[in-house]
């Protein structure tokens, strides 16, 4: 599948989304990702100067690894690669899979391992604070599948969102952000949906397309015990290999207190993972002009333009509230006239309505000017 396309993608995340500089380390972790695209980084990488690192994996390995690992080999496993992260100054992570539903039958216990001695070491404790660093997904027939198009008008769609002008997004996103840093009080409302929490005193961070790839949203988080009412969400979730849908939580005093969804055993073991499951690390709006269906793929749901998410468990160091968890589970509210409508109010001003934003600082945030 190699074209102008991956060459100029390829380019864009060594240049622009991570800052490659000369002299420095560079991990790039593939899974299930052709090599093609894998050397083009490569290459990339060496063009500036700096020293490639490389990981390949596979999820049907990978699957085996954590339905198996005890905590002392995840944990082991675990270090090790955190030694290494700890020698990086930039990480890409390239994530494919020819199976969407392969981690789907890990039992939850083992995922919750695995999550405990692996990923919390090497990605939230490291990776994410300490390295310039930019995921993202790769086409294949089952996301084709999962978004209803075929191979061909995905892989268009793909580069179209993948290869935006990020520069003159992040440009677009500063009114945004400015407005979200001086606001207290937000309400958000729609179908099933009455939703109220503070955001005073937190950063508010724009995602340009220099951490995820596809990007496009800003985020921030609530003060921790401030939210209370209830959020429906309408867009399913793929967390953990498992199909989650229908979900919707009440909060009190910052705490989930009653939760509803499908399936609901799974749902309560992984708000039950630990104290800080129950509790809200991130709030963010979804503002990327060319994603405006659901696909079950988090990366892409999370920027649909006319969206939020909010996300039970772990704050990112950037936006920290004090919840710590090792649970991340960006779920995803359209607010599009399609999916229902609704509002978002910031300190009792209405900012969004149906998706668009009507404040004259934020409209060029709205599809018909990024595109």
């Amino acid at each position: 599948m190699r074209d102008s396309r991956m060459i100029t993608l390829a380019h864009n995340l060594v240049n622009y989304s991570c800052g490659v500089k000369a002299g420095e380390n560079v991990l790039v972790e593939a899974t299930d990702i052709p090599a093609e695209m894998v050397a083009l980084l490569v290459r990339e990488i060496r063009a500036v100067g700096a020293n490639p690192f490389v990981t390949l994996k596979q999820n049907r390995v990978l699957r085996e690894l954590y339905s198996c690992g005890t905590a002392e080999s995840l944990e082991l496993t675990g270090r090790f690669e955190r030694a290494r992260m700890e020698n990086m100054q930039a990480y890409i992570g390239l994530r494919g899979t020819l199976n969407l539903s392969e981690l789907s039958d890990v039992p939850p216990e083992q995922m919750a391992l695995y999550q405990k001695h692996w990923l919390k070491q090497v990605h939230m404790e490291i990776r994410v604070p300490r390295t310039r660093w930019v995921v993202l997904r790769w086409p294949s027939p089952s996301m084709a599948q999962q978004a209803g198009k075929s191979s061909e008008a995905f892989e268009d769609f793909y580069f179209d969102v993948c290869n935006l002008d990020y520069g003159r997004m992040s440009r677009a996103m500063d009114p945004l952000v400015a407005l979200m840093e001086k606001t207290d009080r937000v309400h958000i409302k729609g179908p099933g949906t009455d939703l109220s929490f503070s955001i005073r005193g937190l950063p508010a961070i724009k995602c340009d397309g220099k951490m995820n790839i596809p990007d496009g949203e800003i985020f921030t988080a609530p003060v921790r015990e401030s939210v209370n009412g209830t959020i429906s969400y309408n867009t399913p979730s793929l967390y953990q290999g498992t199909k989650f849908d229908s979900l919707s939580f009440t909060f009190k005093d910052g705490r989930i207190v009653e939760a509803h969804g499908n399936p609901a055993d799974r749902l309560m073991r992984i708000l039950d993972s630990d104290e800080g499951a129950r509790y809200v690390g991130e709030f963010a709006i979804g503002v990327n002009p060319f994603i405006t269906e659901p696909m079950l793929d988090t990366l892409f749901d999370e920027k649909i333009a006319g969206s939020i998410h909010f996300t039970p468990g772990n704050a990112y160091d950037e936006c920290d509230n004090g919840n710590k968890s090792s649970v991340h589970w960006d779920l995803v509210l359209i607010q599009t006239p399609e999916k229902g409508g609704g509002e978002i109010r910031f300190d009792d001003v209405l900012v969004r309505k149906d998706g668009l934003f009507v404040l004259d600082a934020q409209q060029g945030l709205n599809p018909d000017r990024l595109k």
